[in-house]
């Protein structure tokens, strides 16, 4: 989930019930504070709607100062299935949400009615249970090539080379995300697997290759003396930030000709699920485990099909040589 950033710039309206939900997303379901702020945006918008939508304030009053600490159960126990569809048409014509945004917040309501009415025990009928998700189109995501990928590392050179080689073998090997790669300890790594802490402080372990092993060991023979306990440091001898990370990457994509505009940090994660799948013959399953997703439907938008790919599955149908008589 993205996090609106106008949220941050405003005073934050409360409401006892969003607050309640958000305490149980974070503390039971373990999401990240992220995800919570995303949430919270969205019910917010809702909640503001609900109250023009029942007429309980002004119409004349802007929609962003409508407060939401009076809407209650009763209100909430109200919504039905044609209102939550009127949300989502004023999200798309008045608010320009996409389709992404508005399944967002389909998410969103869904999430936050089940909390209510099934955990809570508020009331029932839940509003949500037939709520559809609007179709999204299907996504392609952009990654490197074999060859490319085999570019950008043999192109890593300058001072700090051994440490970016590494970085960007972890990356094109293991998947992970950026900000998993910053908070990766020295003592996570233990023979060849890597304890990663992904999103929602959930962790994983990822088994590291010969060529991770060989990169990391590399750099940890040229790495500066540091009491720090984590692995990759910055030339200030600090742990490396994200921003640092994706620096780097962009320069040493740009320094192999790479475009810099399609391809960033989170393609190298792209990346190598897509070899994962290309060439390394691994099943879904696995790759989810190893990327760290929660829903297998993720992953899959990784198994890239190309048309040398279908030609080959339809040359081999047995079929294939199958001729009429009459020919």
């Amino acid at each position: 989930m993205t996090t609106p950033t106008n949220l941050t710039d405003k005073i934050i309206p409360n409401n006892s019930l969003i607050d309640e939900f958000l305490n149980y997303v974070l503390t039971i379901k373990g999401y990240s504070d992220k995800s919570a702020q995303a949430y919270r945006y969205d019910l917010i918008i809702f909640f503001r709607f609900i109250k023009r939508y029942f007429a309980m304030v002004p119409q004349s009053l802007d929609f962003d100062e409508i407060p939401i600490n009076d809407v209650t159960i009763d209100d909430l126990k109200a919504v039905n299935l044609g209102i939550l569809y009127a949300f989502l048409s004023y999200s798309s014509k008045e608010r320009h949400n996409a389709d992404a945004a508005r399944s967002r917040k389909v998410s969103s309501l869904r999430s936050f009615f089940n909390y209510l009415c099934n955990k809570q025990k508020y009331f029932l009928p839940n509003p949500v249970t037939e709520l559809e998700m609007p179709k999204l189109p299907a996504r392609h995501a952009r990654y490197l090539e074999w060859d490319e990928a085999v570019d950008l590392l043999k192109g890593i050179t300058g001072r700090h080379k051994e440490r970016d080689f590494a970085i960007v073998t972890l990356f094109l090997n293991c998947g992970m995300r950026l900000s998993e790669l910053t908070q990766i300890k020295i003592s996570d790594i233990k023979n060849d697997s890597l304890r990663i802490i992904g999103k929602g402080n959930k962790e994983r372990t990822v088994f590291l290759n010969h060529a991770c092993l060989k990169a990391v060991n590399r750099y940890l023979a040229v790495r500066q003396e540091s009491d720090s306990p984590y692995l990759f440091l910055s030339q200030q001898n600090t742990p490396i930030s994200n921003r640092a990370v994706q620096h780097l990457v962009k320069k040493h994509l740009a320094s192999c000709g790479l475009n810099t505009d399609e391809i960033s940090v989170h393609k190298l994660r792209h990346t190598a699920a897509t070899l994962m799948f290309r060439y390394g013959n691994a099943d879904l399953r696995s790759v989810q485990e190893i990327l760290g997703h929660q829903n297998v439907s993720t992953t899959q938008i990784y198994t890239h099909i190309n048309e040398e790919t279908l030609r080959d599955t339809l040359n081999q149908n047995p079929l294939s040589q199958f001729e009429s008589d009459d020919d």
